[in-house]
């Protein structure tokens, strides 16, 4: 990735713009007009707080740079789901299902096929380090299928819902797997996440990495473009329920907004990567953000449901968890050899437009 070592006036701008519409907003009801302007400061918010974690990440190195470009898109959706949450009602159980899911979808598929195909179409073989990534793979899919896939076929409980123990327990695995791999891959093997090689001609790695001033600055930034987003997608909350009610789609719809909204810069980044010929760092963006979007999501909501004392639905519906099982199934053949081609990432955009289309209309 190629930023400036000095901040730019966007990015000092667009922080302070938010944290001042949620301050002139705040408390009153929103026109339509209102709405809209809402809307992309939030959009231009998450932009912002992207933009300072990647800052932050070039600081830093690999992997450190994309674990914490993951992390903070992940507080971004925590903070986006939780806010949904605290305003709507029962019929907010699923929102942090649909969206884990729809992230997963979303990273596995959309982000991943269209760096495949984009790196493909431009450098024809793509090569990444299989170890890292099957590494990643087998903890998301261990991840999936704890909290999607299994709420479904308990018994104690009836529904696609975890026991308050059965939660707890969700919880705390998701923190534990989630921990011991950042302990990989950024200690024991951290090696495995490192590309084999950089193509030389890719002007984008010869930007002067940033000052410790400037990585500072530019983590201010992203706390308060956070502080800006958890504002504005609260306000936007009961505007983003009705359109979808109003649409006619089903209520699984919002959390697919929502993972939209949240992934799209980080997949800007993960596509510029590969057209760098740096599939490795795409895929670490990619893997690192469904994995932190499980482990930290989920454990987030599980306390939220204690302390509001609401139930949670976790367990996904048998079309759900169909597309999810095809999706680890592709995502594991394609890591598999450690090489990829523009065959690969059509398959997993034709799968992201399957879901995509049964997300409408299911």
């Amino acid at each position: 990735m190629r930023l400036p070592a000095a901040l730019p006036a966007w990015s000092l701008l667009l922080p302070l713009a938010g944290l001042g519409i949620l301050l002139l907003a705040a408390g009153r009801d929103l026109g339509p007009l209102a709405v809209v302007a809402v809307a992309l400061t939030l959009f231009s918010a998450v932009v912002a707080a992207v933009h300072h974690a990647e800052v932050v990440a070039l600081h830093v190195g690999e992997p450190f740079g994309t674990l914490v470009l993951a992390v903070a898109v992940t507080v971004i959706e925590v903070a986006l789901i939780v806010s949904l949450m605290l305003v709507g009602g029962e019929e907010t159980a699923s929102l942090p299902r649909d969206t884990v899911f729809a992230a997963i979808m979303i990273v596995c598929n959309g982000a991943m096929g269209l760096c495949i195909l984009v790196g493909g179409l431009r450098h024809h073989i793509l090569g990444f380090r299989a170890e890292g990534s099957n590494s990643a793979l087998a903890v998301l899919a261990a991840l999936a299928t704890l909290t999607l896939v299994l709420p479904a076929y308990t018994t104690t409980t009836s529904g696609p819902t975890f026991s308050a123990s059965q939660l707890v327990f969700a919880g705390i695995a998701s923190l534990v797997l989630y921990a011991v791999f950042v302990f990989v891959q950024t200690v024991r093997h951290r090696d495995y996440f490192l590309p084999d090689d950089v193509a030389e001609h890719d002007v984008d790695l010869h930007a002067a990495p940033p000052s410790r001033g400037t990585a500072w600055a530019a983590l201010v930034l992203l706390l308060a473009a956070l502080v800006a987003v958890v504002g504005l997608a609260k306000m936007l909350a009961p505007t983003l329920e009705a359109g979808v009610r109003a649409a006619g789609a089903p209520q699984a719809m919002v959390g697919v907004v929502i993972a939209l909204i949240v992934l799209l810069p980080e997949t800007w980044a993960a596509v510029r990567a590969a057209a760098g010929n740096r599939l490795q760092t795409s895929l670490n963006l990619a893997l690192g953000s469904a994995l932190a979007s499980i482990g930290l999501t989920i454990p987030a909501v599980v306390v939220l449901s204690f302390v509001l004392d609401r139930p949670l639905l976790l367990g996904l519906p048998p079309k759900e968890i169909a597309l999810l099982a095809l999706t680890l199934l592709v995502t594991t053949l394609t890591l598999s050899a450690g090489r990829t081609t523009v065959l690969q990432g059509a398959v997993h955009l034709v799968l992201f437009s399957a879901f995509l289309f049964l997300a409408a209309v299911p």
